[in-house]
């Protein structure tokens, strides 16, 4: 496959002068205003420049949605954010589609406000979300999921593990379907959750018309067009994908009849209503990523998004599989090039979406079984490929317990807002001048007494048990700044060294991943990366762009639009690599 990148249209707009403005007579002032006209118009079309084709990502996160507008190379020409509500009471975490949807709208109008782009200039749309589960009737209502019976309140989170017993009653069935999940289910999981309403909330379950993934609702609130994605059926519903192998050989059979479902399965699981209507209620229809949906852009979905009717929406993907298509091949160039005839070369390939949890996407041309790490799951990020899934539960989201509840914490965010820095640039400033007060050999040795293991909300791979916990050894009394900083230091280590597990699980097991590719939030700390390289003993390779999820939103939107004939081609064209952080083990310098 080329690595050549395709450049923004060259394609300029004509100028359309009426009639009626020019004259035919031979009259001196007709003549002078036209020549007065047709320059006024050359500097205005002069002025506005060649016409742009944007495509626009829409990424909704556990605290966020952003959007993004890129251009058909993949820049990032502008971005945008805004909060969306969360309630967290024990295990249960609760969001609201009606409000995620209006801070989409929000940041969608912004986006394009930051980018100077017009809604006649976006001809593709994506949508990338967590992997929460979305209750509504048959009005299109929500439906509550909650103990509160608050109707706001229709989405499970993903990290919500109120399903831990429900995951368990299910992996007792030894169902053929869980060898595709690494074995297992996970609370994280669509079925336990479904099941935990059934078994809980009677009243809601009795009234849901429609289950969507967040990713899906959002495509579907943007169309009217319910099918469902490959991706999030495949990953997160326990959707046998590779039933559709044989159809991936007929041209224009990427919308699909679900044919995948294990009716078995929910059946024994305790959920066979889900199978009535032809799975009506989970999705009777499936389609690749990036496949066009319904007729595009629905008047009102456009009014509210301040877009134009019609605009191409691509079939959705999971936030973090988005991440996996934003920055896969963002390779360097030149090793690009050398394996240019090498359909392995992205096989050997890990990214890390890198945010509240890390998600370790990977792929492969065979299946490969791997205890304890979901999949394999068959195109569910890149067509044709079976993707591998590892993921740590919390690593954003602990290295921000660790920190916010040590009493040093406030001191120190005060100091880094006077000094106009974020809070881990300060502790990383630091641990380097720890390091060469104690003349440490290595910044690492700093930790040599003090170790964390992170499994603070389980340990979703390898080991794959949702009630693993963890454990901080090595504390004192010590209650100052510099301990805070050795104890972000032993976390950021601590999750270094997860990753390390599942990479070296999953070579074990057939894999061949010899360099990491990054992005997420995570991935714009140089000592998170820095830990990552040495502790793994790989590269980690940033894409160009930093927005790696929103990007491959927008790549769905340019693939819908029929930009790129195939979603790894609109890959291709639309990554880019940034630096390299390599491994100091081996004696390499940082570039």
């Amino acid at each position: 496959m080329s690595g050549i990148r395709r450049g923004r249209s060259d394609t300029t707009p004509f100028l359309n002068l009426q009639r009626s403005r020019l004259t035919t007579s031979g009259d001196i002032h007709g003549a002078k205003s036209s020549a007065a006209y047709l320059e006024m118009a050359a500097t205005e079309a002069a002025n506005s420049g060649p016409s742009r084709t944007v495509f626009l990502g829409v990424d909704v996160g556990t605290g966020s949605a952003r959007a993004g507008v890129f251009d058909e190379s993949g820049k990032l020409l502008g971005s945008s954010s805004s909060p969306i509500q969360i309630w967290k009471e024990g295990d249960c975490v609760e969001q609201s589609s009606t409000d995620i949807w209006l801070a989409i709208c929000a940041s969608v109008k912004s986006a394009c406000s930051l980018a100077d782009v017009s809604g006649e200039e976006v001809k593709g749309l994506g949508f990338a979300a967590t992997c929460s589960l979305v209750a509504e009737d048959a009005d299109g209502s929500p439906v509550s999921v909650s103990w509160s019976g608050d109707s706001r309140r229709n989405i499970i989170v993903w990290m919500d593990h109120r399903a831990v017993k429900q995951a368990e009653k299910i992996n007792s069935c030894n169902s053929p379907v869980l060898q595709y999940c690494g074995g297992a289910v996970f609370p994280e999981m669509q079925p336990p959750k479904l099941l935990w309403v059934k078994e809980n909330l009677q009243e809601s379950w009795s009234m849901v018309f429609r289950w969507m993934d967040l990713s899906d609702w959002l495509s579907y609130r943007a169309t009217g067009d319910d099918t469902r994605s490959l991706c999030t059926t495949v990953c997160k519903w326990t959707y046998l994908g590779h039933a559709h192998m044989q159809q991936m050989k007929e041209k224009d059979s990427k919308n699909m009849e679900a044919c995948g479902w294990d009716d078995e399965f929910w059946e024994e699981i305790g959920l066979g209503d889900l199978v009535e209507g032809h799975h009506a209620k989970i999705g009777r229809s499936v389609a690749f990523p990036g496949h066009p949906l319904g007729s595009g852009l629905t008047p009102a979905a456009a009014q509210e998004l301040g877009l134009v009717e019609g605009i191409p929406v691509g079939t959705s993907l999971i936030d973090a599989h988005a991440g996996g298509v934003g920055a896969m091949e963002s390779v360097p160039v030149p090793a690009s090039d050398a394996k240019e005839n090498d359909e392995e070369a992205i096989c050997h390939r890990m990214v890390l979406v890198c945010g509240t949890s890390t998600c370790h996407m990977a792929v492969s041309r065979n299946r490969l079984f791997i205890p304890g790490v979901w999949g394999p799951f068959w195109s569910a990020m890149v067509p044709e490929f079976w993707l591998t899934e590892g993921g740590q539960s919390a690593t954003g989201a602990l290295l921000d317990y660790i920190i916010e509840n040590h009493v040093a914490s406030p001191r120190l965010a005060n100091l880094a807002a006077s000094r106009n820095l974020s809070l881990f640039e300060l502790l990383n400033s630091a641990l380097e001048s720890m390091m060469h007060e104690r003349k440490s050999p290595f910044l690492a040795a700093l930790t040599e007494d003090l170790h964390i293991l992170p499994d603070f909300h389980g340990n979703r791979s390898p080991i794959a048990d949702p009630r693993a916990r963890g454990m901080i050894c090595g504390l004192t009394l010590d209650t100052s700044e510099k301990q805070l900083a050795l104890l972000y230091l032993a976390t950021l280590q601590g999750i270094a060294y997860g990753t390390r597990h599942i990479v070296e699980h999953c070579n074990a097991h057939g894999h061949k991943i010899d360099a990491l590719l990054a992005c997420g939030g995570l991935a714009k700390n140089q000592l998170f990366l820095q830990q990552q390289a040495d502790i793994i003993g790989c590269p980690i390779i940033l894409p160009r762009e930093n927005e790696s999820v929103l990007l491959g939103a927008a790549i769905l939107g340019a693939v819908a639009a029929k930009r790129y004939s195939s979603l790894i081609e609109a890959m291709k064209a639309m990554n880019a690599a940034g630096h390299s952080t390599i491994s100091r083990s081996k004696g390499e310098k940082v570039s």
